[in-house]
């Protein structure tokens, strides 16, 4: 397996051409040519000799039976040869060079059906894996890995479609249980109007929570639709990261005393980066709830911002559950989530982290996690021309 990737990537980087060697077919070819007037001289010379055989047999044994109505006849067809010998001879020439560069043209024709019909098998399950001959074997080897690449592709397309049908079923069924406790609450207030204010109170509480959970659910749905019909342009301006990061850590302020956590933030005082700066405020806010929901009670949420040559490196690290790594090369998919039973309200549609990387990728840059020892790091690295010098602290830094 190693050497086929290997003469693959020998392949792709036009080290070696595919198909055929191309100095040994122009070499058969030449052969083959030059063999036109080798074969043509033999013709010739083979063709003489039979005149001269049938010309002694039609002088000399004229009275038999084979001369007049075989040997005579064969005789005059020679003469009329023989009287336009250089025609037949510049005929004969020409038919073979054009026959021979016809075959050759002919050859690669055949081997361009072959692959074309061999890429017709990769969008098609059922069809047998390419076969080409043994001198198309990279290109054969190319088409398999395409085809596993694109069956691959359409069960992790499947498989998103059938979580997202999955997902809506959920959040469809989940808007019942907020929305009658809502409407039960409002009845019990609308029918008792001697109630207590304290029972009051409490039943405006909870149908104020229950509509806020509503609220959260018809959000997921509307997640769903612009993540599906929508395409995200970028309108790139430049940005103080730094100012960004903290304007989002205060807007989570009330989230983080609710999750009885703290966040720290490790920055330089200024960080210039060229970006949409209302799309990467969306990825630093999907982060920090990410970290928000999947982090232990009274723990601290780093978040760290540095410029290294040509890159601009930010990490958001918070203390919770080790993530599986099974679930960890998923974690960015569409529609994934780590709290697969909806039991609680951590997590959205599943949607956040993917998010979050379509946004990163479309400005060059990457977005990876780790998880190790019950801490989870978000690493987001952005490409820059002319970095910035300053640097902050080592953002590997455990709680």
């Amino acid at each position: 397996m190693s050497k086929l990737k290997a003469r693959l990537a020998a392949h792709r980087s036009g080290k070696i051409l595919y198909g055929r060697s191309a100095t040994s077919m122009v070499a058969l070819y030449l052969l083959a040519i030059a063999g036109v007037p080798i074969a043509t001289f033999v013709i010739f010379i083979l063709g003489y000799s039979f005149y001269h055989a049938l010309r002694d047999q039609v002088t000399y044994y004229y009275y038999d039976f084979f001369t007049p109505y075989i040997a005579e006849p064969l005789y005059n067809l020679m003469c009329m040869v023989r009287d336009i010998a250089p025609l037949f001879v510049i005929v004969l020439l020409a038919g073979g060079w054009l026959g021979v560069t016809w075959a050759f043209f002919r050859l690669y024709q055949r081997d361009l059906t072959q692959v074309v019909k061999a890429a017709g098998s990769l969008m098609d399950p059922d069809a047998a894996p390419p076969n080409l001959p043994n001198v198309l074997a990279p290109a054969e080897a190319e088409l398999r890995l395409a085809r596993q690449q694109v069956q691959r592709n359409a069960a992790i397309a499947r498989e998103a479609e059938q979580r997202k049908n999955d997902l809506i079923v959920y959040l469809a069924h989940d808007l019942k249980t907020p929305l009658t406790s809502v409407i039960g609450y409002l009845t019990l207030l609308r029918d008792e109007p001697q109630i207590s204010p304290e029972m009051r109170a409490r039943y405006t509480g909870i149908a104020l929570d229950k509509a806020e959970r509503l609220e959260d659910l018809i959000n997921e749905f509307f997640d769903i639709t612009r993540f599906n019909l929508s395409h995200i342009e970028l309108d790139r301006r430049p940005t103080d990261l730094t100012r960004m990061v903290e304007q989002v850590v205060s807007e989570f302020g009330p989230m983080l005393a609710e999750q009885h956590l703290t966040c720290r933030t490790d920055l330089p005082p200024k960080l210039e980066y060229s970006c949409d700066p209302d799309k990467m405020a969306r990825v630093f806010d999907n982060l920090l709830r990410n970290a928000c929901h999947y982090s232990y009670p009274n723990t601290q949420v780093i978040i760290c911002a540095s410029a290294v040559p040509g890159a601009v490196v930010l990490t958001f690290e918070n203390q919770g559950h080790t993530i599986p790594p099974e679930k960890l090369g998923r974690i960015f998919e569409q529609f994934f989530r780590l709290d697969e039973s909806r039991a609680t309200r951590t997590g959205g549609a599943g949607l956040g982290l993917a998010i979050a990387r379509q946004i990163v990728e479309l400005h060059g840059g990457s977005i990876s996690a780790e998880s190790a020892d019950e801490h989870i790091r978000f690493t987001v690295r952005l490409p820059v021309q002319n970095p910035p010098q300053e640097n902050c602290k080592n953002f590997t830094e455990k709680l």
